[in-house]
């Protein structure tokens, strides 16, 4: 049997205001899965996962279309992140 919740305390009431644009956007992309796998190889290929080949293909495209944002920022950095 479970607990009752309790209230929650007074640091947990207001909302965290947001400023200025996300990190990332999360997408659900449905793939084949034959895609996918060609997509996961041409990635290791690469030294990329598969996700960032997603991600340098799509700007590639978007570039090549002349439809790359101006205001787009450059793609994450590879590996561990600089100390701050």
């Amino acid at each position: 049997m479970r607990r009752p919740r309790a209230a929650a305390r007074a640091e947990h009431r207001d909302p965290v205001p947001v400023t200025g644009r996300p990190a990332r956007k999360q997408v659900l992309l449905r793939l084949d899965p034959a895609v996918h796998e060609a997509l996961a190889r041409w990635a290791a290929d690469e030294l990329r996962s598969t996700n960032a080949q997603v991600d340098y293909l799509l700007r590639r495209a978007l570039r090549e279309a002349g439809r790359l944002p101006s205001d787009a920022r450059p793609p994450a950095r590879r590996g561990r992140p600089p100390a701050e």
